[in-house]
């Protein structure tokens, strides 16, 4: 590296810690890291290891993956190149960045096997290299739309039984996959939780992407009051067709960035004031009438 080059990376690393410093009590910046994916496994793993390095650079503090990142989004396939967690190939490449860029990742999902099952799964690595959070696909995406789309997850998966978040610092983040985006009820128990955030690495096809990719995630935004994250593949020519569209919405329902259905990065500032100023603007948390109805974990009585 030539010393004009070390002098620029050691500039952007100082800005950099400048400003998670900065802006740590009132949030963070996250990358959306919108992937082409093809069949070579250990192509896929060293272009997000790339992307990850530039999302440091460019100032984050979190990165998030798509679905199914390593691999082709395809049933078929799932079991050839599904890997242990975290002692898998991928894990250890997720682990080694998280830990030399000093970041947290939710590392899309891959194939995870475990008792001889195959789960759609999603890993959470902090800064040290840490897994400090793990979520199984807990709703199969099974269906059939004629002229559309016929998908049928749990011919090749398993589907997890637990709701899972992690910690960034002060702000509770709560995880989904995909098809998990759906459903309401799993949002809801996340904000009962505490949740400042929801983020779902996700895939929707040329089908419903179109029609509810963004209506979802901006209704589970409101409905919530969170910010939420949804992170795709690029859309490729392939046996299955990614909409693409990676976004942010902000806990009022605006879309903060939006990419296109191509190979691409995108870099957002999250400030979580607005958040907390939503909240208290319209307090719906305090007027639920629990008296008439309620959302309940049952696994874990909350």
């Amino acid at each position: 590296m030539f010393a004009g080059q070390k002098l620029l990376q050691q500039s952007i690393s100082l800005f950099t810690q400048i400003r998670m410093v900065s802006s740590s009590s009132r949030g963070f910046r996250v990358a959306l890291l919108q992937l082409n994916v093809t069949a070579d496994k250990l192509k896929n793993v060293a272009n997000a290891v790339e992307h990850l390095k530039q999302a440091k650079l460019n100032g984050c503090t979190l990165a998030i993956l798509p679905e199914c990142f390593n691999s082709p989004y395809n049933t078929a396939l799932f079991r050839e190149y599904s890997e242990v967690i975290p002692g898998g190939y991928t894990c250890k490449a997720l682990s080694q960045a998280a830990k030399s860029n000093e970041m947290y990742i939710v590392g899309g999902s891959i194939p995870e096997i475990c008792d001889d099952k195959v789960y759609n799964t999603c890993t959470v690595w902090d800064p040290n290299g840490n897994l400090i959070a793990k979520h199984q696909k807990v709703h199969l995406f099974d269906i059939n739309i004629p002229g559309g789309i016929c998908f049928k997850e749990s011919d090749a998966l398993a589907a997890g039984n637990s709701l899972n978040t992690f910690q960034l610092g002060k702000f509770k983040i709560g995880l989904g996959i995909c098809y998990d985006i759906r459903f309401a009820e799993m949002a809801a128990i996340y904000r009962k939780q505490g949740c400042d955030m929801l983020i779902y690495p996700s895939a929707f096809n040329m089908t419903t992407g179109p029609l509810h990719w963004s209506l979802l995630t901006r209704c589970r935004a409101v409905d919530n009051q969170a910010f939420v994250a949804v992170v795709s593949p690029a859309r490729v020519n392939s046996n299955y067709v990614a909409w693409g569209h990676s976004m942010v919405v902000d806990p009022w329902g605006n879309i903060l960035e939006e990419a296109t259905e191509k190979d691409m990065d995108l870099y957002i500032d999250l400030n979580f004031d607005a958040r907390e100023n939503m909240r208290q603007q319209i307090p719906t948390e305090n007027q639920r009438r629990t008296d008439l109805y309620d959302t309940f974990d049952l696994k874990n009585k909350v």
